[in-house]
C-alpha cells in the first residue's frame, strides 16, 4: 500500500516526550505499515528515559526516536489527530484531520522514586494501549 493512501495518525502533546511517544512505539507496533504514525509537540524535549523504559517491557524499542514539533508535520500525512494532554493546554494543529482527546496526566510530572515514576508511565502505557485497540482507522 502506498504511503498516499495510508491514514495518517498524529499524537500531539506538548513537549512529545512522554505520552505521545508511547502512543507512536504502541500504534506502530500495533498497526504496522497500515497507518503513517508520528507524533509531535509544541516545544519539543527529549524523549523521557521512562517512557522507553516500560515501552521496552513490552518489547517495542523507541530508543531511537526524537522529539519532534508540530510544525514538522505535514497536515496533508495525517488523517486522525489525537491529543494526549490533562492539566496543560493542548498544541493545535492546522489541518482537516478528525480530532480526538485522551486526555491522560502527563506520568512525567508525578516525581518521586524511580519505581513511582515507572509505575505512572506503566499506568499511562497501558491505558495508551487499551485506547488503541478500540481506535478503528
Amino acid at each position: 500500500m502506498s504511503e498516499s493512501h495510508v491514514p495518517g495518525l498524529l499524537f500531539l502533546c506538548v513537549a512529545n516526550s512522554a505520552r505521545s511517544q508511547m502512543a507512536e512505539g504502541l500504534a506502530r507496533a500495533k498497526f504496522r505499515d497500515r497507518v503513517l504514525i508520528q507524533s509531535a509537540g509544541t516545544h519539543p524535549g527529549r524523549v523521557n528515559r521512562y517512557a522507553v523504559a516500560v515501552l521496552a517491557e513490552v518489547g517495542i524499542d523507541i530508543s531511537g526516536n526524537r522529539s519532534k514539533h508540530v510544525d514538522t508535520i505535514d497536515p496533508t500525512s495525517v488523517g486522525i489527530v489525537i491529543t494526549l494532554c490533562a492539566e496543560e493546554v493542548c498544541p493545535a494543529f492546522l489541518g482537516h484531520a478528525s480530532r480526538l482527546a485522551w486526555p491522560l496526566p502527563d506520568p512525567a510530572g508525578f516525581g518521586g522514586t524511580d519505581e513511582a515514576q515507572l509505575a505512572g508511565f506503566r499506568a499511562a502505557r497501558d491505558e495508551i494501549a487499551d485506547r488503541l485497540d478500540q481506535l478503528v482507522v
